[in-house]
């Protein structure tokens, strides 16, 4: 177990995939010995930070599954002598009455459910731990095995076991399709997800169902109103490998792979979209609210999860932060997508892709309550525009901030930034795509100095690490406001469907007015 050996040294994110990896298997425990679901998230919180402050002590790492099973086992004891009330049973599933089609088959659903669950509760402890780990939260036998310290074999006659007792009032062959029934209502369900990182951890039994990750970045141009469109896209591609490095090839295949499992929505009973509150995400949902919106959806319905903070943590910076156990506290919280939402959505994306900025503008000053998030993140958008002071859109202007005030490691540059423009969403290409326009031409606002270019996607050279950036006297000058960027450097770059380029109108923002304004010419 080489991320328990890590953990033992102090590695903190090997801790986390300790989390991430053993999470639902404690939290399956808890609940059975508990059978309260808020008590088995405090008994599973209390037992990881026993187990980080005790990890040294376990002299052989294989040993961590049944060493942790042990705590959580303690820990939930500590808890039933503390509170010896009563508890309320165990629920897997929320009802989603608006899926139901009629009140008749509604009561018959839950009805049936009840029973399942009543008929699982019954099953002595070995029985009900070993159908719960298996056939409802997906976790394979040597998974199991190795946890709860029971052998396979033995697994296999708890299962053989239970199946046998639940046959008597569950007379159905397969077991799996029952607690899928259970789990996710008997639909069949496509999750659209914002990120890999996501995925992963949906994947530990979270949801049931199938995943699609939506690889976009919607917020680099160029973007058109049908994004689509094979000439469009390939314009597209060949722009963005040019600025952030993106393999033309890689990204064209990895689009039509998408749009096509996209267009095969209606083989699905339901349509669950996860995203966040940034600009990275409302960009990529408002893409798919605007194709939905065009679309007849048929019996296929449509639903949103879209959070910008969560209990607990503090910084919240999007659903790759949170462990299994914390997304699926979120799973079955969605709602239901209706007419306000996709149309607000598809505005937003044809507002977003116009060649004209004050459209968006224009449309921020409207009620965007329908969606929580979305006027403040294209707000951000537009604060990207040169700046009718010196030029500067605000992560440039940010990043010479920190820059002058001494920060000039790269890698502390892009966390200080970061953290202070959480609505864009930035990743690390980007931001290395922005101080390579920074440096570029005589004029350069920064050099890089111990290192020859900065990182693409392949990540960043080994001596990047120790290079550090310099701030010249053009980029102090327009940092001051005596030069203006665009005047020293020239602009040719695309936010949204905007194309900003020595012909094009001098579309500039006014941070005092908040918004956009065009620039006349001066005289000559």
């Amino acid at each position: 177990m080489d991320s328990v050996k890590a953990a033992q040294q102090g590695d903190r994110d090997a801790f986390a995939q300790l989390v991430r990896q053993f999470g639902d298997m404690a939290y399956a425990v808890a609940c059975n010995q508990l059978n309260d679901p808020y008590l088995a998230e405090d008994a599973v919180q209390e037992s990881f930070a026993e187990a980080f402050v005790h990890l040294s002590r376990l002299r052989d790492p294989n040993a961590f599954p049944g060493w942790f099973k042990t705590i959580v086992t303690r820990q939930c004891n500590r808890i039933v002598r503390r509170n010896r009330e009563s508890s309320l049973p165990y629920e897997f599933v929320s009802q989603l009455a608006s899926d139901q089609p009629s009140p008749h088959e509604l009561a018959e659903k839950r009805e049936f459910r009840r029973m399942i669950h009543r008929s699982v509760s019954v099953l002595p402890y070995r029985l009900r731990a070993a159908v719960q780990l298996f056939y409802i939260h997906g976790y394979s036998l040597a998974e199991i095995s190795a946890f709860l310290g029971t052998p396979v074999p033995a697994l296999k006659k708890r299962l053989f076991d239970a199946r046998h007792k639940l046959r008597s009032v569950i007379p159905v062959a397969d077991f799996v399709s029952v607690f899928r029934e259970l789990n996710e209502g008997g639909s069949k369900v496509l999750h659209i997800v914002n990120g890999d990182s996501v995925v992963e951890t949906l994947k530990q039994g979270v949801v049931q169902g199938d995943i699609l990750v939506w690889r976009e970045i919607y917020s680099e141009g160029p973007v058109f109103a049908e994004q689509a469109n094979p000439d469009a896209l390939a314009f597209r591609a060949s722009r963005l490998e040019q600025t952030l490095g993106i393999p033309r090839d890689l990204f064209l295949s990895g689009c039509e792979a998408q749009e096509r499992q996209l267009a095969g929505f209606r083989d699905y009973d339901e349509i669950v979209l996860w995203f966040e509150y940034d600009l990275f995400d409302q960009t990529m949902l408002c893409y798919l609210l605007d194709w939905f919106s065009r679309q007849s959806l048929g019996r296929t319905k449509l639903h949103l999860l879209c959070i910008g903070s969560f209990p607990g943590i503090e910084n919240f910076r999007g659903l790759g932060q949170l462990s299994s156990g914390q997304l699926t506290s979120l799973s079955g919280t969605w709602n239901p997508v209706n007419h306000s939402e996709l149309e607000l959505g598809s505005r937003a994306w044809q507002a977003f892709v116009s060649p004209d900025p004050r459209p968006l503008a224009a449309l921020l000053q409207e009620d965007c309550s329908a969606l929580p998030y979305l006027k403040e993140a294209f707000r951000f958008h537009l604060s990207r525009y040169p700046s009718v002071h010196n030029g500067l859109g605000i992560v440039e202007q940010l990043l010479l901030e920190q820059l002058a005030g001494g920060i000039d490691r790269p890698f502390e540059l892009f966390s200080r930034v970061g953290a202070k423009v959480n609505w864009f969403g930035m990743g690390d290409i980007q931001f290395w795509s922005i101080l390579r326009s920074l440096a570029q031409g005589r004029e350069a606002l920064l050099r890089l100095e111990g290192a020859s270019d900065f990182p693409g996607l392949t990540g960043p050279p080994p001596e990047f690490g120790s290079s550090r950036l310099v701030l010249t006297e053009t980029g102090r000058n327009v940092l001051e406001g005596a030069l203006d960027r665009i005047a020293v450097q020239g602009i040719d770059c695309w936010l949204g469907g905007v194309h900003l380029h020595a012909g094009s109108p001098d579309w500039r923002w006014d941070p005092e007015r908040q918004t956009i304004v065009r620039m006349e010419p001066g005289p000559e």
